[in-house]
């Protein structure tokens, strides 16, 4: 490839991925067609981005920005995966398909999260940790929770009192 493709393949790249700032690296090379379009309309579906990239040429277009790190200990050609609801989404996404026979030539090999690099084992950790909707859910429950018990013991005496007043009154 002469430098000025190269140059031009490194601009698209780094204008892709302008403003990300969390991806997961994956490998795909050796899926057969017809599962690369299943993956990728899955991926689609779930607002998921997927390039495939060679490494070196990735490296150059993020230099600087905070998906360096991703591809410093990386080798060899990668796909980058980015977007969803939030990062906690990606990771469960990437990890479910990693599992999954469907794609088995499918492999999470790491990525970045916060400027900071990440291994494939630490991947799946990340992929056990409650998405943005979960933390939601517990917050609203953790906030609701004392004012519920607050409210039983404010109405409890009180149903108390109205329920002998009214056996009182039917004597």
């Amino acid at each position: 490839m002469s430098k000025a493709v190269k140059d031009l393949v490194i601009s698209g790249l780094s204008k892709r991925l302008e403003g990300v700032n969390d991806c997961v690296l994956v490998d795909v090379i050796g899926m057969e067609a017809n599962n690369t379009c299943a993956l990728r309309k899955r991926l689609r579906d779930k607002n998921i981005s997927l390039t495939v990239v060679k490494n070196g040429l990735a490296r150059r277009a993020t230099e600087g920005t905070p998906l360096a790190p991703a591809f410093e200990q990386m080798e060899g050609s990668l796909a980058v995966c980015w977007g969803g609801e939030d990062f906690v989404d990606l990771v469960k996404e990437v990890t479910e398909l990693d599992k999954s026979d469907e794609f088995d030539k499918f492999e999470a090999r790491g990525g970045v999260m916060d400027g900071e690099s990440l291994t494939s084992d630490k991947v799946k950790e990340i992929s056990k940790w409650p998405n943005r909707a979960e933390q939601l859910s517990l917050l609203a429950g953790q906030i609701m929770g004392p004012g519920a018990t607050l409210a039983a013991q404010l109405i409890g005496p009180g149903g108390t009192l109205v329920g002998q007043i009214k056996s009182k009154s039917e004597e």
